[in-house]
């Protein structure tokens, strides 16, 4: 890579690293999982893209069918009381959520970038 080339990171290492999906360098990040409006070095603007409820659905549909197998083999296995279900699953639950969410929304962003996807629209 030469002097003032910029080199684009993959989706997923913008989204792992947190990094801008343009210039690899800028944080896309101002918080756990809130979105900083642009970047701080190459000026990208993140509010152009809208990422919305869309990785928090398939989280919590991927997540749950996994915690439900656990959950049912445990189950089956052990034959443990509900108490312990209770508070084994629900933190576990919302665990495997919180820290996959920053991935998902960054690995969204990240696409629509790459993509250059726009709302949808209807007519001309």
């Amino acid at each position: 890579m030469t002097a003032g080339t910029v080199t684009e990171p993959a989706p997923a290492e913008a989204a792992l690293k947190g990094v801008c999906p343009r210039c690899g360098g800028g944080k896309m990040f101002s918080g756990w999982i809130r979105f900083a409006d642009t970047c701080g070095k190459c000026g990208f603007d993140f509010t152009r893209f809208n990422v919305g409820d869309g990785p928090v659905v398939f989280l919590t549909l991927g997540i749950g069918t996994i915690i439900t197998i656990l959950a049912v083999t445990v189950e089956l296995a052990f034959e443990p009381g509900l108490l312990i279900h209770v508070l084994l699953w629900g933190p576990l639950t919302a665990v495997m959520v919180l820290f996959a969410l920053r991935f998902a929304k960054g690995l969204l962003l990240a696409l629509e970038y790459r993509n250059d996807a726009r709302e949808g629209r209807v007519g001309p």
